[in-house]
């Protein structure tokens, strides 16, 4: 095994663990924000705003597992 096969072992290992845990995080968000809309209508508009910044952070957390996965392929 060479040096390009460990790059791309590490590249596709962090990618996916970078990518699955904000992908559990935003399932989380939108089922507890579907719960409390469902349990108060009238907060809807203030729970998505929150749920949309909150997930806006964990996508956050994806993009800097690729782009860690970017500088490990291409450097």
């Amino acid at each position: 095994m060479n040096a390009n096969t460990f790059k791309d072992l590490a590249t596709g290992l962090t990618m996916g663990i970078g990518g699955i845990g904000p992908a559990l995080a935003i399932g989380m968000l939108a089922a507890r924000a579907m719960e409390a809309i469902g349990r108060n209508p009238e907060a809807s508009s203030k729970i998505q705003s929150a749920m949309i910044l909150a997930i806006a952070f964990c996508e956050a957390i994806a993009i800097y597992a690729l782009v860690v996965a970017l500088i490990i392929k291409f450097v």
